[in-house]
């Protein structure tokens, strides 16, 4: 089976939960430090595949013939670019490495293209590979430039692969930043973490049904949409999406979001539809006709946004609102759609004692009939807690996302 090895996004834990929910083979050869993991798939893995991956920031592929030692990777370097016209541009992404064999390797690269009559440039430094917007930029993930070379050093050789995807960061800002409505009141949602999301839902759809595949067009519906982020990435992959917020102004937001996304990626109503009604998601559900989804997404509600840690008494008040909105949401949503599957966030509250988290939903998640689940070999984050939790540092209210199905 082909090998990869995936570079991880700064929550390591549910960029590999990603993997596992979107490679049904995984099979995990090694993992390199907390930010990398070498794995098989027998599924080909390409440019496209990646780019629906949220938490994966770089993804190699094993070179056929990749060499026993790092002294032979100067002459697999020109093999890989030897179709590339003009000065090369290259890139090393060593781990495991001594500095010194890097200094050495690249000046070894350098003189091997000396030696062969062809200019040569190399994008990073000694300290620190090229950054990911680089290689898109040089035309290193397409070969048209040249090409990186992502090396593992093991203990009898050296795994060689040649990157084949970089998180577009360009794009996830534009999305990000440039959207006509952006509410910061109601928390902002990540299209990366938007994404991983999906990734979540698509799993949970192929445990629903054995017809779907990971390929397979979904349609979602996010009954908390907010501005709009997770509709926005359901149209992008041509996903039909349904969206409501119990806020005029929200559902308006992502009206206009959905619009402009449109025109900026010239996706028409005619090839992938999208659905926007004002909707209390704690009340009896009125669907559009006709209209049902295979997968509910969303992020529900964080509460107020924080800048300092929560007192403890606030925390406390905080969890009662938010265990009253998530118990009445889950209640009208086993009433409504008693077999859709549930991707959802609940928040984390982050105090002086630590971590607060949601309790008494999980009494009600039961009473519904639903039941908490991970893909295949994924640790939860917190003990006792079926769940994964997403938060950045110096961030004090985080994510615990809940992955929900119906008991059988």
């Amino acid at each position: 089976m082909p090998c990869y090895a995936a570079l991880l996004g700064h929550q390591p834990a549910i960029s590999l939960a990603e993997l596992a929910a979107c490679i049904e083979d995984l099979r995990i050869h090694r993992n390199v430090g907390k930010h990398v993991v070498l794995f098989e798939s027998a599924r080909e893995l390409d440019g496209a595949c990646f780019d629906r991956l949220g938490g994966v920031v770089l993804l190699a592929r094993e070179v056929n013939d990749a060499p026993p030692s790092l002294e032979e990777v100067p002459k697999l370097l020109a093999k890989e670019v030897s179709r590339v016209k003009g000065k090369v541009t290259f890139s090393l992404r060593p781990y495991d490495v001594p500095r010194k064999a890097v200094h050495d390797l690249y000046r070894a690269c350098k003189a091997h293209f000396r030696k062969l009559g062809k200019p040569s440039r190399y994008v990073g430094t000694e300290r620190e590979p090229a950054p990911a917007v680089l290689l898109r930029k040089a035309g290193m993930l397409s070969g048209e430039h040249g090409c990186e070379l992502f090396l593992v050093q093991e203990e009898s050789r050296v795994w060689c692969g040649r990157t084949i995807g970089a998180q577009d960061v360009d794009a996830y800002t534009k999305r990000d930043m440039e959207k006509p409505v952006r509410d910061t009141r109601t928390g902002l949602l990540p299209p990366k973490l938007a994404q991983i999301l999906l990734n979540f839902a698509s799993w949970l759809a192929r445990q629903h049904s054995k017809l779907k595949t990971e390929s397979s067009k979904l349609t979602i519906y996010d009954p908390f949409c907010g501005s709009g982020v997770i509709p926005m990435e359901c149209l992008r992959r041509l996903w039909p999406v349904l969206a409501s917020d119990v806020s005029l102004r929200a559902v308006h937001a992502t009206e206009r979001n959905l619009e402009w996304l449109r025109k900026e990626e010239k996706i028409l109503k005619k090839d992938v539809s999208s659905t926007v009604w004002k909707q209390d998601a704690t009340k009896a559900f009125v669907l559009p006709r006709g209209l049902a989804p295979d997968v509910i997404v969303t992020e529900t509600s964080l509460g107020p946004p924080l800048t300092t840690p929560s007192p403890i008494r606030e925390a406390h008040e905080l969890r009662r609102e938010s265990e009253e909105l998530e118990s009445g949401f889950l209640r009208a949503v086993a009433a409504a759609l008693p077999h859709t599957p549930i991707v959802c966030t609940w928040p984390v509250w982050m105090t002086s004692k630590g971590e607060i988290f949601l309790e008494l939903v999980w009494d009600v998640l039961h009473e519904s009939g639903y039941h908490a689940t991970l893909p295949p070999g994924i640790e939860p984050s917190t003990k006792k807690r079926l769940s994964l939790i997403y938060r950045r540092p110096n961030q004090f209210v985080g994510r615990e996302i809940v992955l929900l199905q119906r008991r059988r």
